[in-house]
């Protein structure tokens, strides 16, 4: 499929895991992509994977508003254009119960995986996201921020936010502008490691399919999504989680 062919999309977080893996898929079907990502070398092997053709990286913090104009402008500067963002970026510094985590790394936390969000949002807006039609925005949620999330209560917090920032901004911007989020489980990503690297084989049993998520299983979805193949479909949360929310209760 070439469904991106002429388009341009800004990926944020892309330079490993669920942010490549979507980078790659959009790339392969036709788009020119703007990668960023913190650390400048892992982000040029990053590039390189994908060709320097089709992409080009912009290193920097994702909350840091001198890199966001950089990136947008660079996708203009560079492509002619924005069509699409993927707002992936995301961080989880810390783990246990909420009354443990220090102020300081809630501030971070929600400073980087919610107003970072609605900020890269605002920007792409300024640049002409929606100038031309069928554009789109895509956020990176977790199944997290759908229930309790024992350990990682403050991540499921803030992706809580960007779900419902997502259907706020999909009212806000519409009809030029379609938002929507995916909300993955567990993903084999660096992020989440911790939650399936002691025994895997005891968490994949709990899902209906066997098995922990792959990068490549968020990247599809979400391609679909910034598609025009769902140009019908704005200010939803596609729930990509193996099936485990529908599994019994009291099951696993």
């Amino acid at each position: 499929m070439n469904r991106f062919d002429g388009r341009v999309a800004l990926v944020t977080g892309a330079s490993r895991g669920i942010g490549l893996a979507v980078a790659q898929r959009l790339a392969d079907e036709g788009a020119r992509v703007v990668l960023t990502g913190r650390r400048a070398e892992t982000l040029d092997e990053a590039v390189a994977a994908i060709g320097p053709d089709r992409a080009v990286g912009v290193a920097g913090k994702v909350d840091d508003p001198e890199h966001r104009a950089a990136a947008v402008a660079t996708a203009v500067d560079r492509f002619g254009r924005l069509d699409h963002l993927v707002n992936n970026a995301g961080i989880n510094p810390v783990y246990g119960p909420l009354l443990d985590i220090e102020r300081a790394a809630v501030d971070k936390i929600l400073a980087v995986n919610v107003v970072a969000a609605l900020e890269w949002t605002r920007d792409a807006v300024a640049a002409g996201l929606g100038a031309h039609e069928g554009a789109s925005v895509v956020c990176t949620g977790s199944a997290a921020g759908l229930t309790s999330s024992p350990g990682i209560a403050l991540y499921g917090v803030s992706k809580a936010a960007l779900l419902n920032l997502t259907a706020q901004l999909a009212v806000e911007l519409a009809p030029r502008v379609r938002v929507n989020a995916v909300a993955p489980a567990v993903v084999r990503t660096q992020l989440a490691r911790r939650l399936y690297e002691d025994d895997e084989t005891a968490v994949a049993a709990r899902y209906p399919l066997g098995r922990i998520g792959e990068p490549e299983d968020v990247a599809g979805p979400v391609a679909f999504l910034l598609s025009g193949d769902a140009a019908w479909v704005t200010g939803q949360t596609l729930v990509l989680d193996g099936g485990v929310s529908v599994r019994p209760w009291g099951e696993g």
